[in-house]
């Protein structure tokens, strides 16, 4: 008890969960999936032979995510559960480089300069499997005129040892969806002039669990022949717990056999596709619960909310006069705005940062990337959980510090220009 309540003690300083408007990250669960979990929080997912219903539920939900990306044949494409998104997207990433690597070997030619071409923008998880695996990163700067990659910059980045190129589905930023579609269709373009088969990936960690539901007739899918694989986060719009990501391939060919290993454990002969080994079952089981709970129905619903909310926030501060929308919150529940530069002010978006911390809320400001490193912006992540009473609470308080903010005569004597968590 001593320990137990020490820790408590430790942990009573952390922030309260639903007011941290800075993390995608699920931070609440209905009572019943909190009683799965605390049933299931010992599973090894790794252990097939132990835990075949977990085993089976695992696949049952790659398939229903599967036909929820159409995918042309969701009972033969090849998927797995991850630790979050960044390994999926680490798995993602090694398939377009080991695809390129065999057929650069079929025809006798080198495969040691591979690149991956995306947008500046990218979550850092990219950069990493970029580090990790040797792979040259292309990074597609943003501006004014491209503020997300779309394509029209394609052609003087792909060259014959380009992997793949990723295309975000929210991002993480401003919560802009990249236009799947347009970037295909530049690619097909490069294949024509310069005989060049680039696949995509598309990194749905967010926007994969939002589009099919809010924007479902937009084409970012398996529906685009050039997509190979899919990632998302589970913890995120997934609804569930941290500590879930999942990714999906095409079909077969997308995913070179020499990535999957077939070993034998604990009595059992299984494949296993992953770069964790032992790793959690129960939130595999929270994924498949929502599925069964919510159905496509409901998750519309609860997405809707949350995109219901994200536009009554993002309406609010833009009515204010400090402030203009980067971006409003319709593709996820995403939504961020600057200082208007109408005049000098003596205060910036960190402060208000900070003013709203020492309220309870994590509202981070933070730089864009690249050419647009001098402009900061403030973001806000509505979460199923973030009510339109909470929201009507944030404006409010963000109103009155606002105007605190804006009556100071002088500059703050320690003004705190530091980014804030933004992932």
């Amino acid at each position: 008890m001593t320990a137990r309540d020490a820790v408590r003690d430790e942990t009573m300083l952390d922030g309260n969960a639903r007011l941290n408007l800075a993390t995608f990250v699920t931070t609440w669960m209905d009572d019943e999936a909190r009683e799965l979990y605390t049933d299931s929080f010992d599973k090894n997912m790794i252990d097939k032979d132990e835990y075949p219903q977990t085993a089976a539920i695992e696949q049952n939900c790659q398939r229903i995510l599967a036909d929820l990306w159409h995918a042309p044949d969701p009972d033969s494409s090849p998927a797995t559960s991850t630790v979050g998104s960044s390994e999926a997207c680490m798995l993602g990433g090694l398939a377009l480089k080991r695809r390129w690597q065999h057929a650069r070997e079929a025809a006798g030619k080198d495969t040691g300069r591979p690149n991956l071409v995306m947008s500046s923008a990218v979550q850092v998880c990219w950069e990493k499997f970029c580090n990790y695996f040797e792979v040259e990163p292309r990074f597609v700067p943003v501006s004014d005129e491209h503020p997300f990659l779309d394509g029209s910059q394609l052609d003087e980045f792909v060259d014959e040892n380009t992997i793949g190129v990723v295309a975000i589905m929210g991002v993480t930023y401003t919560g802009a969806y990249e236009p799947v579609a347009e970037i295909s269709a530049a690619l097909d373009a490069i294949e024509k002039e310069r005989g060049l088969d680039v696949p995509i990936h598309v990194d749905g960690a967010s926007g994969g669990m939002i589009a099919p539901f809010l924007q479902p007739e937009l084409e970012w899918d398996f529906r685009i022949p050039r997509v190979a694989s899919i990632n998302t986060s589970g913890h995120k719009y997934g609804l569930v717990y941290p500590g879930l990501g999942w990714i999906v391939w095409r079909d077969e060919d997308a995913l070179p056999e020499s990535m999957v290993f077939r070993v034998s454990y604990l009595g059992g002969d299984m494949p296993t596709l992953a770069l964790n080994f032992s790793r959690p079952g129960a939130q595999v089981l929270l994924q498949f619960y929502l599925f069964v709970r919510l159905g496509r129905e409901g998750y519309t619903q609860v997405q809707q909310v949350s995109q219901d909310v994200a536009l009554h926030l993002s309406s609010g501060m833009g009515a204010m006069d400090a402030f203009e929308l980067v971006s409003d919150g319709s593709t996820i529940p995403v939504f961020a705005w600057r200082l208007k530069g109408d005049k000098e002010r003596n205060w910036t978006l960190y402060d208000l940062s900070d003013r709203l911390r020492m309220r309870g809320w994590l509202v981070p400001a933070y730089p864009l990337p690249d050419n647009l490193t001098d402009r900061t912006v403030q973001r806000i992540v509505v979460r199923n959980g973030l009510s339109m009473d909470l929201a009507e609470s944030l404006l409010e308080t963000i109103r009155e510090e606002t105007k605190y903010l804006e009556s100071l005569t002088t500059p703050l004597p320690d003004s705190t220009q530091h980014g804030s968590f933004n992932h």
